[in-house]
């Protein structure tokens, strides 16, 4: 065999085997200060949860970070700067969704010593001080909001915007801090903001599911969640659900770690103390 034919089969075997241990990427578009979910710091369940799926495919991450208002996914996974976006309702149109690997529900909060509220027909909603977060101004609010409204329990509601001061950290806790102290009596928030942060207060906090878990057929208070990629990008689906399924265990473990009120499990009261 000539020389060149020789070097000609090394540089070829050297090729495969830089190619073999490039390290593939998970592009990931995340919120950065999305506390229980995600944070640029990576202490977000959602992080978590992303750590085991490019575990799965030997995958590095690397994360473009975006605030999750208006127009995220417009700006970030359909304008192409990422390819996976976690924390997303199952069957969101205009994007392809995993298999859900939680569902959960919007709870009422209340102070140990406060009122045993379950359902929002519950007649001591009228007399008590009531927060919920607020998206905007244009009627698109949380679904909460809309159940109250629905009853005419308006005059004792207090609003929080959801997004809040984002020049500060966590800006969705407020709510809880002001039942903490006292400001108000209840509060009715997506179930893994309750969970984590009622834990986060200095007095014993109660976190139960809302009743009904569908205010109407156009007014559901229980989600599944997934993670979504482009509509054409069905094999990194694939890719996605099985690393998910394969995982069940691990992803189980961190959403209790985090406190998540879970409707895909046994449901029950829960007190929380920091």
């Amino acid at each position: 065999m000539c020389s060149s034919s020789l070097r000609g089969i090394v540089l070829a075997v050297l090729l495969v085997v830089a190619s073999g241990v490039e390290a593939r990427e998970l592009r990931v578009c995340a919120d950065p200060n999305n506390l229980p979910f995600s944070n640029e710091a990576g202490e977000g369940f959602e992080n978590k949860i992303v750590d085991l799926v490019a575990e799965e495919l030997g995958a590095k991450i690397r994360y473009t970070w975006w605030a999750q208002r208006r127009g995220f996914l417009r700006n970030t996974l359909r304008a192409g700067i990422c390819d996976l976006v976690p924390g997303l309702p199952a069957n969101l149109e205009g994007v392809r969704t995993t298999a859900p690997y939680y569902r959960s529900t919007y709870v009422f909060v209340t102070r140990a010593d406060g009122p045993e509220i379950t359902s929002f027909n519950d007649p001591i909603l009228r007399r008590v001080k009531v927060g919920v977060h607020l998206i905007g101004d244009d009627g698109s609010n949380t679904p909460p909001a809309h159940a109250l409204a629905r009853r005419g329990i308006v005059e004792n509601v207090r609003g929080y915007m959801i997004y809040g001061d984002y020049r500060e950290p966590n800006p969705p806790e407020r709510i809880l801090q002001s039942l903490a102290t006292g400001e108000i009596d209840v509060v009715v928030v997506w179930g893994p903001l309750g969970g984590y942060f009622a834990g986060r207060e200095k007095v014993p906090l109660k976190v139960t599911p809302v009743r009904p878990a569908f205010d109407g057929p156009q007014l559901p208070m229980v989600f599944d969640i997934s993670m979504a990629v482009r509509k054409e990008d069905e094999q990194l689906r694939q890719e996605v659900d099985a690393a998910l399924a394969r995982r069940r265990a691990d992803v189980d473990m961190i959403l209790a770690q985090y406190g998540l009120p879970r409707s895909d499990r046994a449901s029950r009261h829960t007190e929380v103390t920091r």
